[in-house]
């Protein structure tokens, strides 16, 4: 039997189906609002300036910079356009304008030598360099030009060193050669590579642009003065030796380490304590003939003077100078028995008993 409360609560409850049959109830409508009428703006007057036409979206966006949206909360609406436009300006005449040439190249005119810039070099391992140039020819004080072949891709430090070397050093040795310098026989420049083309070497001085070889120069009658040659004069490959360690401060040439035998390695590496290397062997100059064999002593000749021997039985001193012009000068007698008797008991000696008993053994 249930309790009072269970029944009061099931008497509560409504039957579910209570309203199946009875009508439906109206559902309330929304209200209506009403329209309200704006008044349209009034018209421009004569007096205010012109309006500004609107940009085409794709110079907007071009112009619009990677902190748009931050400009646009900190700038009031009024300049962004202006910050816009002043800043897509700056940034094309930045990239528009050239590079200010470096102070050496401003120095290295075509009255020191022909030496066109060429673009920036960045390889693998620090290998290139800036400021570069093309040493096509060397202007010298006179105005004639030294060819540089083929030309060289330097620094523009360097190519200025080279320049000076040549004009100031190497021109003025030509005269007693019997003509004027035309041409410097470049054998190497740039070449990204290791010390002396070795794997896994270190950088070259070659590799930054900052040496050059240097075979030969070649005169304007035709002759090449070779560095390297033995038959050029020893006071003049000297004299370049001097002058190339004084502007260089590197220098390698014959007797330096085997890859130099044939030209002149030369480069401005800066060490500490500006320390330099100057290894060039100034080699004499070859015999015309080679030498050939002694020639046979003349009979006329006086004799050779020769140091006494001692005797190691008698311990006297004997002259061997005399005893060999005795023995060239004696002739046996034919009467002489003894002569002769002695000739064969020389060459076949006989047995003595120590030998029969070492042949025993």
């Amino acid at each position: 039997m249930l309790a009072e409360p269970a029944l009061a609560a099931r008497r509560s409850v409504p039957f579910p189906f209570a309203d199946l049959f009875s009508p439906p109830r109206p559902r309330p409508h929304r209200a209506v609002h009403r329209a309200v009428m704006v008044p349209l703006p009034k018209p421009r007057p004569a007096e205010a300036p012109a309006a500004r036409p609107p940009e085409p979206p794709a110079a907007a966006e071009k112009a619009r910079p990677a902190d748009h949206g931050k400009a646009a909360d900190k700038a009031p609406p009024a300049d962004h356009g202006k910050a816009a436009d002043k800043a897509s300006d700056d940034k094309a005449a930045e990239q528009a304008a050239p590079p200010q040439p470096s102070a050496c190249r401003q120095a290295l005119t075509e009255e020191i030598a022909i030496a066109p810039s060429i673009p920036a070099i960045h390889g693998n391992g620090g290998c290139g360099g800036d400021d570069l140039v093309r040493l096509e020819a060397i202007v010298l004080p006179d105005k004639r030009k030294v060819a540089v072949k083929p030309a060289a891709i330097l620094r523009c430090t360097m190519a200025t060193a080279i320049a000076d070397w040549v004009r100031s050093d190497i021109a003025p040795l030509s005269g007693p050669l019997g003509g004027t310098i035309s041409e410097l026989d470049n054998f190497d420049s740039f070449e990204c590579r290791g010390r002396n083309r070795v794997p896994g070497a270190q950088l070259s001085e070659h590799g930054r642009a900052n040496a050059i070889d240097v075979r030969a120069f070649k005169l304007a009658n035709g002759r090449s003065i070779s560095l390297t040659d033995r038959s050029v004069p020893r006071d003049l490959r000297e004299t370049v030796l001097h002058s190339a360690c004084t502007r260089f401060t590197t220098v390698l040439g014959p007797g330096s380490d085997g890859y130099h035998e044939d030209h002149i390695h030369l480069d401005r590496m800066e060490r500490r304590n500006n320390y330099r290397i100057c290894q060039w062997d100034v080699w004499d100059p070859l015999p015309a003939v080679a030498p050939l064999l002694p020639a046979e002593r003349p009979e006329e000749a006086p004799p050779r003077e020769v140091a006494a021997k001692e005797d190691p039985k008698s311990g006297a001193k004997t002259d061997t100078k005399s005893e060999n012009t005795k023995s060239k000068n004696a002739k046996p007698d034919a009467g002489d028995s003894d002569a002769t008797e002695s000739k064969p008991a020389a060459t076949n000696p006989q047995p003595t008993k120590k030998r029969r008993q070492s042949r025993r053994h």
